[in-house]
């Protein structure tokens, strides 16, 4: 029988405390994520507002020898503009008072005298079917034929071809008009009318049909144009094979003449639904970390347009008294405690970010001063060892954060890459060799492309050994074809 006894131990365990949970959430957080996080904070927290007056900010840490860090005063919000009580009566508003705010809508504040319309702010993108029936109403067509009309408008998808089988097309409009007998000729009959909407090749069933609608469209003085549709109507696989030899010969064509046509068919439009307004919104980019070269060296210093300045709203502040223990005033204490970690969690993010973006620009100074075939080796681990911090954290700070160079606009993550060794006893970057690899392929000649074993070969000339399967998987990964599809006619 056991006998049941109490006992005391010391022990340790590490325990994330609601601070430091809500500075990890907030460092991981996009620029528009973050932006979103503090207006609900500010909905939801009385004691927290925006400091809209002018105020010296506390310099953040400075950066190391080989770069100034600074951090810019972030812009006032809209001025306060004095707005007439009484309008002249023979006036409009616009004559008498023009506010800034206007300017802050979007494109409506561009130069210019159009006026903004407050409707296209959230206006949806048409889509490719939206346009063809908007076509199709404007076309005569009986209530039989409209109907099929729509049922292979439905059918197209978003490359602009048509999917669908002429059986299935007659079941569906069989279901409205099951009086009616359809025919594969009328349905066929609507098909070509539909042929002839815009975009030019929309509602054709292959890739041949589509070149020779768009080549059909053509007027008919253009040079080439019949051997292009003899071309695309009889020899397309050849074309898609690169075989120009034998087009040559079956044509009866010189180079010159080949080259020509090819030309043309090359500015048609395989896939004539991707010009029409059916795509995704489009994403903008805000950079979270501004890059400048100066006379000192590379200036890297936060976004000032993204540096929300948040302060403890005094007035209620003033309204706490410490022995009270009401739940007016509990509310109070509580919220005005949220406040300040919310600001702290705020400032840590913005040094974190500025320390690893600061030390990143050391590493990759070569990259910024000579292009992507100078990009050193870096990983996750290089950073946290230098700034004293997790891998994990780096990580986070990395995810999702941009940095505007006088190169580009590049992702953090962007200036890590894993790297192989060169015959030196150094090493290079996969970023790096993905340059190279451009290049090469870039002054190649298109008569005879580089074969994927001729790139390594070229490579390890210069002294960095790398495998031809990882040749290939550069390749494909900047969607780069593979020789026999990237051989063209000088």
């Amino acid at each position: 029988m056991m006998k049941q006894s109490l006992s005391l131990q010391i022990g340790q365990h590490l325990t994330m405390t609601p601070q430091l949970q809500q500075a990890i959430r907030l460092l991981q957080l996009s620029t528009l994520d973050l932006e979103q996080e503090i207006r609900e904070t500010l909905d939801s927290n009385p004691l927290l507002e925006l400091h809209e007056e002018e105020a010296v900010s506390e310099p953040l840490p400075s950066a190391p020898s080989t770069s100034t860090t600074t951090t810019e005063q972030p812009v006032d919000m809209e001025a306060q503009a004095s707005i007439p009580e009484d309008l002249p009566v023979d006036t409009a508003w616009e004559d008498v008072f023009s506010g800034t705010s206007t300017t802050g809508l979007g494109s409506g504040g561009s130069e210019g005298d159009e006026e903004y319309l407050l409707e296209t702010r959230n206006a949806v993108a048409s889509t490719l079917q939206d346009d063809l029936l908007w076509q199709l109403n404007l076309t005569p067509f009986s209530d039989l034929d409209r109907a099929i009309a729509v049922a292979i408008i439905d059918a197209i998808d978003e490359r602009g071809y048509l999917c669908a089988e002429i059986d299935d097309l007659r079941s569906a409009v069989q279901a409205l008009f099951p009086d009616q007998e359809i025919d594969d000729g009328e349905i066929l009959a609507v098909i070509h009318r539909l042929q002839h909407f815009d975009p030019p090749g929309v509602a054709a069933r292959d890739l041949r049909e589509c070149l020779l609608i768009q080549l059909d469209q053509l007027a008919a003085t253009t040079p080439w144009r019949s051997a292009a549709i003899r071309l695309v109507d009889e020899h397309l696989p050849l074309l898609g094979q690169h075989d120009y030899t034998t087009l040559q010969r079956r044509l009866k064509l010189d180079a010159d003449a080949l080259r020509a046509i090819i030309a043309l068919i090359q500015s048609l439009n395989p896939h004539p639904g991707s010009r029409s307004g059916d795509d995704s919104d489009t994403d903008y980019i805000t950079p979270d970390v501004i890059l400048r070269k100066t006379t000192q060296g590379w200036r890297v210093e936060l976004n000032p347009d993204h540096l929300p300045r948040l302060r403890v709203n005094q007035s209620y502040a003033s309204l706490i008294r410490r022995a009270d223990s009401s739940a007016d005033n509990t509310y109070l204490k509580n919220h005005l405690q949220e406040a300040r970690w919310f600001i702290k969690s705020l400032q840590s993010r913005n040094e974190t970010i500025l320390k690893v973006a600061s030390c990143i620009v050391r590493h990759q100074r070569r990259f910024l001063e000579e292009g992507p075939e100078a990009m050193q080796a870096l990983v996750l681990r290089d950073i946290a060892e230098e700034v004293g911090m997790h891998e994990s954290t780096i990580s986070r700070v990395t995810h999702q954060k941009y940095m505007l160079t006088p190169r580009g606009i590049f992702e953090l993550k962007y200036f890590f890459s894993s790297h192989v060794a060169t015959s030196s006893g150094g090493e290079c970057s996969s970023t790096a060799i993905r340059a190279m690899i451009r290049k090469l392929v870039s002054q190649e000649d298109p008569r005879k492309p580089l074969s994927d074993n001729k790139i390594a070969d070229l490579l390890e000339a210069q002294g960095i050994q790398v495998a031809r399967r990882t040749i290939a998987k550069y390749r494909e990964s900047m969607n780069i074809a593979p020789s026999n599809e990237r051989k063209r006619l000088l």
